[in-house]
């Protein structure tokens, strides 16, 4: 007997990444930051107080949405809270998407977008980037949907197109934008200034890889009041608990700690693109914390299989475009040189 609507008997999940329970893993395939976030965030959960835990919290979270409102110089009325990025995600696909009304994005790219659109049915077009992950403005345009997605930078290929040419979409689409700004704590740009210039953008950020927050779960979003207004109707009635509004909060007015943070993951980042090349295992120019590369001695798969023998976890698709390659969380040194090591015995 089935018991689920048509579409969801149909539908595969998302898989997440593997979360191992052995410590001595060495853990590159879930794009998590490796160093440790803000001392203040732990100071903020110490201070949360018994009476916060008994109440429920701020349903818009608003110490958040302030705290965010001075770092990136807009109002309060302009920022959503939610439960990770992936809430965000889904609070849009249920507010703008449905059988209707046409879900478009550029793959490959993050496959949660997918299993959303899934979820509600809606109407989904999947435009290929260009060959070399070029924006296709013009037929992501033509698709007329009431929502575009775009992860800037991309995921799984780390690249990014210029915010010139995000404004051009956004410029021409009729729909919403939604900019995906997961990554861009380790890019050199960003589109957050898209969000006040335009009334049709919505640039969504999480605190997951840029400040070491993955195990807490907070995301948020930037646009015009009205477009926060309309999604405000979706969302849960406390989607962020009490905990979270103070660390999140907390964590994003820290923004020293956290610039000294990407920058060694950047650097990072190049010296191993560096060494993986060095290695016949070229990978695309990143503007993230991960790295996309191509193994050119022995199928990816079996890259995979073999490193995870030697228990070092990197991430392989099975998808189109990407099935010869292997994403690889950039992290610490040590972790870094123990990959590089156990590729150098696997090349012989």
């Amino acid at each position: 007997m089935a018991f689920f609507r048509p579409n969801i008997e149909a539908m595969d999940g998302y898989v997440p990444g593997e979360q191992p329970t052995d410590p001595n893993v060495v853990k590159l395939n879930t794009n998590e930051n490796p160093y440790p976030p803000s001392p203040r965030v732990l100071e903020a959960i110490a201070a949360v107080t018994p009476e916060q835990l008994r109440r429920y919290p701020d349903p818009l979270g608003n110490a958040f949405r302030d705290a965010a409102a001075s770092v990136h110089g807009v109002t309060r009325d302009m920022v959503l809270c939610g439960n990770g990025m992936d809430d965000i995600l889904n609070i849009t696909v249920r507010a703008l998407s449905g059988p209707e009304a046409k879900l478009v994005y550029p793959v490959p790219t993050y496959t949660l977008y997918a299993v959303l659109a899934n979820i509600q049915a809606s109407m989904v077009k999947e435009v290929p980037f260009g060959p070399n992950f070029e924006l296709p403005t013009d037929a992501l345009v033509a698709e007329h949907g009431r929502v575009t997605y775009l992860a800037n930078p991309n995921a799984p290929s780390g690249t990014t197109v210029s915010i010139d040419a995000v404004a051009d979409l956004a410029r021409q689409l009729n729909g919403v934008l939604c900019v995906d700004e997961a990554y861009v704590d380790f890019a050199d740009s960003n589109c957050m200034r898209l969000a006040s210039e335009f009334e049709n953008v919505l640039v969504m950020r999480t605190l997951s890889k840029g400040y070491s927050l993955a195990g807490l779960r907070f995301g948020y979003a930037v646009g015009h009041p009205n477009l926060i207004a309309g999604l405000m109707k979706v969302k849960d009635s406390y989607n962020v608990d009490a905990v979270s509004i103070a660390a999140a909060a907390a964590a994003l007015r820290d923004q020293d700690y956290a610039r000294q943070c990407w920058a060694k993951v950047r650097d990072e980042r190049e010296r191993l693109r560096a060494a993986l090349a060095g290695l016949d295992m070229p990978a695309l120019p990143s503007q993230s914390n991960f790295l996309l590369a191509r193994p050119a001695w022995r199928p990816a798969r079996e890259v995979y299989e073999l490193l995870k023998a030697r228990r070092i976890l990197v991430r392989y698709f099975d998808y189109p475009r990407v099935s010869d390659r292997l994403r690889i969380t950039v992290g610490t040194r040590e972790q870094n040189d123990k990959l590089l090591a156990a590729l150098r015995e696997l090349r012989g």
